[in-house]
């Protein structure tokens, strides 16, 4: 009996030992890890990886034939070289008819938002007709509509004004605005060439959201100008500036005549709206509303010569194709530095628009646009737009709905659409003379309920706080204050919210899930059993610097003290043994004051005749770890995984290495 529980002992202290010797060999394999690559190499791959980036054509092409390169070059350049080929005449007839609802859209949207823009109407169908060929032939979006757009048209007149008056020295504003649409355009194509697209997320969705429902209503108000037939209005945007400007008019004497045709066919383009919705078979209906309201009410005034009875007309709007206007661009002057910040903005919002445009409907369709080649065709054609009397261009999302809905197959269908709008320069301008403004106002009016989704506020305030506190903070800034105010509102908010998560980051208490090797928050887990004589926790931060580590060591500290006093009348005796594990396994990275802070903790763990051990850590953070000493300091407790931590932990003798 007594020999039999001998080798008994033996085969279990045989199996420990075996166990013991797994464990500090796993832990081996964390400390004995090649060097992480250096700064200088992580440059070089990043530059690398901008110029070249992964999957590039060319660098499979460098042993082939240079008329081969070149014809590669080109594809890469213009996308249409590579599906062109497989175009067919069925698909044609798609976009044709597709191109032609849209152009039906587009010229009487274009001449409103030119208007929105504070610039002559024909420089809304000029911005209609080069942008969305350059774009035919660059872009990588099927569906999406080229063309001005409204929170783009008042963000451009909202801060041009500022340096410029476009009722003052019309002639001087235009040549802002085409040199302010040059800078847009170089610092898109930018973007794209240097993959330089996360610049656009620094406006998050939920800002988005803010700040074109914030939009929308300014847009809205500034139409009570045209809508009311009002000669002298605000150059400002705020709500309160507006609502003064519109009733300080009710002094003055006006005709209602504007107010009545701009309701009734507002009330029309809505009712179209409306029934296109309901039936799908008849989304042309709402397509060409815009185009019939146009073309009824300049018979009415015509016929009735009502612009003799107070209703505003538009008047002459220049016709033939766009002129060359590269001579009006303004490069020198004091005003260059801030028509570059303007640019940069418009850049920006632009881009957002038009990219999240573009990836929802590709979606649906299952193919996804290249970002980088959308960035550089839409810098490209605001750069050539800039040289043939076009301002901002981007992305439409009401048109992109026709377009989508009219079945468009490919980008020819801004190309039909582009030739429409030329041909209506050249020969239907003069028809235009009796259009009213009111009915103009009415068009953009009608477009502006797609840009508030209460459906999507609703959402982010369910969702995420601190992102409804960014929307808001856009909404009312744009309101109550400016465009600008709005947009600065909205990347300030967002960045504080960033830098709180950063400098704030959690810390979770961990409980190993019954029956598993799985460890969790043990609140996110109730199940989760907690090892006596044993804390873990996990740092929920990407890395731990001079911001937030002596936070997080702080956190840690007060729970090791909390976590005796409240066990200190149970099982006094377990507090010789006790072991805190860091679970470093969320931790990319750690700089020196992070280091000092763990060196800190582990100076008070050791006081209090606690351990430190450490379970998953990341290349570079053991790396650093091991040049600063720590893992020596901390008798080499460094374990693979936290289940391997918990079993060198509860064995008689701590893996040491």
């Amino acid at each position: 009996m007594a020999s039999s529980a001998a080798i008994g002992s033996s085969n279990v202290q045989e199996l420990l030992d075996l166990k013991q010797n797994n464990l500090n060999e796993r832990a081996r394999w964390v400390l004995d890890a090649p060097e992480p690559p250096g700064l200088w190499h992580e440059l070089l791959d990043c530059a690398k990886e901008t110029i070249l980036p992964p999957g590039n054509k060319f660098l499979s092409l460098r042993n082939e034939p240079g008329t081969k390169q070149v014809a590669s070059l080109f594809q890469e350049i213009f996308p249409i070289l590579v599906w062109c080929r497989n175009y067919k005449a069925t698909k044609f007839k798609n976009d044709l008819l597709a191109g032609l609802t849209l152009a039906s859209l587009c010229i009487p949207q274009s001449i409103g938002y030119a208007t929105l823009a504070k610039l002559d109407p024909q420089y809304g169908l000029y911005t209609s007709v080069v942008p969305p060929l350059i774009y035919a032939i660059m872009g990588t979006s099927r569906e999406l509509a080229i063309g001005p757009v409204a929170v783009v048209s008042l963000l451009l007149s909202s801060m041009l004004q500022k340096l410029e008056d476009p009722m003052v020295n019309p002639i001087s504003y235009r040549n802002l605005v085409l040199t302010t649409t040059f800078f847009a355009g170089v610092f898109q194509a930018a973007f794209g060439l240097f993959r330089l697209g996360f610049l656009v997320d620094f406006l998050s969705h939920a800002s988005i959201v803010g700040f074109m429902a914030g939009a929308a209503i300014v847009i809205g108000l500034q139409q009570l100008k045209g809508l009311l037939g009002i000669t002298h209005f605000t150059n400002k945007t705020d709500i309160v500036s507006v609502l003064k400007a519109v009733l300080k008019s009710a002094h003055h004497p006006w005709n209602p005549h504007n107010f009545i045709l701009g309701c009734s066919f507002l009330s029309f383009i809505l009712i179209t709206r409306f029934l296109g919705r309901r039936n799908k078979k008849l989304f042309w209906l709402r397509a060409i509303a815009p185009l019939i309201s146009v073309i009824l009410s300049t018979l009415i005034v015509f016929l009735t010569r009502a612009d003799k009875h107070g209703v505003k007309i538009v008047k002459h709007i220049n016709g033939g194709l766009n002129p060359i206007s590269v001579h009006e661009l303004q490069f020198h002057g004091q005003n260059v530095g801030e028509l570059a910040r303007i640019g940069l903005i418009l850049a920006v919002v632009a881009l957002t628009e038009a990219i999240a445009v573009g990836r929802s409907i590709a979606s649906i369709k299952g193919y996804h646009p290249d970002g980088n080649k959308e960035m550089v065709a839409m810098g490209f054609m605001n750069i050539v737009g800039s040289f043939t009397s076009c301002y901002v261009a981007t992305g439409s999302f009401s048109r992109s709905a026709v377009n989508f809905s009219a079945g468009c197959e490919s980008t020819v269908s801004n190309i039909v659409m582009a030739i429409t709008v030329v041909i209506s320069l050249e020969l239907f301008t003069r028809l235009l003379y009796y259009t009213p403004i009111a009915i103009l106002a009415s068009i953009i009016l009608s477009a502006l309920p797609g840009l508030i989704d209460l459906h999507e506020v609703r959402n982010i305030w369910k969702i995420d706080k601190l992102d409804f506190l960014a929307c808001i903070g856009a909404f009312f800034g744009v309101v109550f204050a400016s465009v600008e105010i709005g947009l600065l509102a909205a990347v300030t908010i967002s960045f504080a919210k960033i830098i709180i998560l950063s400098i704030r980051p959690g810390v979770e208490s961990l409980g190993r899930l019954p029956g598993t090797d799985l460890f969790c928050h043990v609140n996110q887990y109730p199940v989760a059993v907690k090892t006596p004589g044993i804390l873990i926790f996990r740092i929920k931060s990407a890395l731990l610097c001079f911001a937030n580590a002596n936070f997080v060591r702080e956190r840690i500290m007060r729970w090791v003290v909390e976590e005796n006093n409240h066990e200190e009348s149970e099982e006094k005796a377990q507090r010789t043994t006790r072991v805190v594990v860091l679970d470093m396994s969320s931790l990319m990275n750690i700089d020196t004051s992070g280091i000092a802070s763990l060196e800190e903790l582990h100076k008070f763990l050791d006081s209090n005749r606690m351990q430190l051990a450490i379970a998953s850590p990341r290349w570079k953070v053991i790396d650093k770890l091991r040049l600063a000493k720590f893992v020596d300091k901390i008798g080499g407790k460094v374990f693979l995984t936290v289940v391997e931590a918990m079993d060198a932990c509860l064995s008689p003798k701590m893996a040491t290495i």
